[in-house]
């Protein structure tokens, strides 16, 4: 497979922790080797303890406003939501090599913010991946993500990686 992937990383919120900056470096800098890595930040709402149902359902609006500006029309967007598809990460790396052989040469993944995605960004998704029942700081799941995509291409590659 050549590199003509454009993987791209809409997410809302700005990473703060150092040890996380470096992280995302690290796994940007190793996937330059089989795509093409663009990671999009927008603006997050500031949220409080305790505001209500419709505060927060507010604050994904809005977010989701602002990750909409980005969604591409001919990209396939995998919306990353607790209640989405589980795969491994075998099943991961076919999805990127099937998703690649049909002529789709740009896939947006999409991570909201602490409270989540609305539901016209959900809606939009091509795929909704889910990583565990857990919930993951968004933050952190911005590394995670770029560790499964690496692994990935790891995997199509027929490269070593660790299990």
């Amino acid at each position: 497979m050549q590199k003509s992937m454009n993987i791209e990383i809409l997410c809302v919120g700005k990473i703060k922790e150092a040890y996380l900056k470096d992280a995302i470096a690290e796994y940007s800098k190793r996937l330059s080797k089989y795509c093409t890595l663009k990671i999009t930040e927008t603006e997050d709402e500031k949220t409080v303890d305790k505001q209500s149902a419709a505060e927060d359902e507010l604050v994904k609006k809005r977010e989701g406003e602002r990750l909409l500006k980005h969604l591409k029309e001919q990209a396939f967007v995998v919306v990353l939501d607790i209640e989405g598809r589980m795969m491994d990460s075998v099943g991961f790396s076919k999805l990127l090599a099937d998703t690649a052989l049909r002529s789709v040469s740009h896939i947006q993944f999409v991570i909201g913010g602490s409270l989540g995605l609305c539901p016209e960004i959900i809606n939009k998704a091509d795929l909704k991946l889910s990583f565990s029942k857990m919930t993951f700081p968004h933050q952190l799941m911005r590394v995670i993500l770029l560790e499964q995509v690496y692994r990935a291409y790891r995997i199509m590659h027929h490269e070593p990686y660790h299990k």
